[in-house]
């Protein structure tokens, strides 16, 4: 510094005398961008918008309606503690919650591209979209769930499961931001890790239960008024499937979209062809191919089929119902003559068409 402050003095007083620089003074003269006087350097940390922890927690709150409105997390771990009977609404896509120590709320979480975690909680009603759902040390939850994993509870007691049925309107791109597929949920395929000898930890809620008779919609005073929310099943991002419940019928059928621009536009309108016939949404899974996977799947159909999977993920269903096969291969040919799909041929070979193709994207998905 010593050094940098004897050239300015030199510079100024030969300019004060009247001076020409020299060759020298030329050489060693300090660039102008490192003039003290400039601003300091910014970098991409320093532009970055200071977070507030609070913003991202909710603690020890009683009797309110609480949460966060659409674009509040982005992403950002949040945490909820300590709350009795409240109702908390998180209309947003978030890496992380954890629910601890909370009793007799109702609770609506948009999509988590992590984990989901409830400790010490009981007396919950809750509408969750995670990609990992544990509880542990809980009592008495009843949980309307999408899971893109094998849920897990351990050391909890009355668990009750049903399937993911809510809708806003920013919900689809909260999934897609959270890197959550709809057709990915393994609500009901529960693994407790402290089973108890003759006794069930958890359950299935009643095919016909309403989420809105466990989690109310907001209160119109609240500031959660102006989003506008539904829990029909017709309009859920998140198809209602029948999970592990018994199956009507003995026949199902296999239905296989092929990557294509509306594969997810298209597996939606088939369910709601089929579902208008009477048939049952048994399963979906969106999972990627290579062409040995299909011919291991597909067998005698898979030369048709090789090609296809390179371009993206495939959706699949299983419907069920009497007549359910001959009624998907009628769709295929009137309503999606024009897109690639795969469609079981009979009842002979149909049962074991889902079983390959199911067992195959479970082993994928790690379940």
């Amino acid at each position: 510094m010593g050094c940098f402050y004897s050239k300015k003095s030199k510079r100024k007083s030969r300019e004060k005398d009247g001076a020409t620089p020299t060759a020298t003074d030329e050489t060693n003269a300090v660039p102008l961008g490192n003039n003290i006087d400039e601003a300091p350097k910014q970098y991409s940390w320093d532009k970055r918008e200071k977070v507030d922890p609070k913003d991202y927690m909710l603690t020890g709150l009683k009797d309110v309606t609480v949460g966060r409105l659409p674009g509040k997390l982005n992403g950002q771990q949040f945490v909820i503690q300590e709350c009795v009977n409240c109702n908390i609404y998180v209309f947003d896509h978030s890496a992380t919650i954890t629910i601890d120590d909370c009793v007799n709320c109702r609770l609506v979480l948009g999509p988590v591209k992590g984990s989901v975690f409830f400790r010490d909680c009981k007396d919950i009603k809750c509408v969750v979209a995670c990609q990992q759902f544990r509880t542990r040390d809980c009592t008495k939850m009843d949980v309307f769930l999408c899971c893109a994993t094998q849920p897990i509870i351990e050391s909890s007691t009355g668990m009750k499961f049903g399937c993911f049925q809510y809708f806003y309107p920013e919900l689809a791109f909260h999934f897609k931001d959270a890197g959550l597929s709809i057709f990915n949920n393994n609500w009901s395929n529960i693994h407790d890790f402290t089973p108890l000898s003759g006794e069930n930890n958890w359950g299935l809620l009643p095919e016909d239960s309403l989420v809105l008779d466990f989690v109310p919609t907001p209160d119109p005073e609240s500031e959660f008024k102006s989003v506008r929310i539904s829990a029909e099943p017709s309009r859920s991002i998140v198809p209602l499937t029948k999970g592990g419940r018994r199956k009507d019928s003995e026949e199902s059928c296999l239905f296989v979209f092929f990557a294509g621009e509306y594969a997810t536009a298209n597996a939606r309108k088939l369910i709601d062809e089929a579902t208008a016939k009477g048939f049952v949404l048994i399963q979906t899974k969106e999972v990627s191919m290579r062409p040995e996977d299909v011919k291991r799947v597909f067998q005698n159909s898979a030369d048709d089929l090789v090609e296809w999977v390179a371009k993206g993920p495939v959706i699949a269903l299983e419907l069920n119902g009497d007549g359910v096969i001959e009624a998907c291969k009628n769709i295929a040919s009137e309503v999606f003559s024009g897109t690639k799909v795969f469609v079981s041929n009979d009842k002979n070979t149909s049962s074991q068409d889902v079983d390959s193709f199911f067992n195959f994207a479970d082993m994928q998905m790690g379940l």
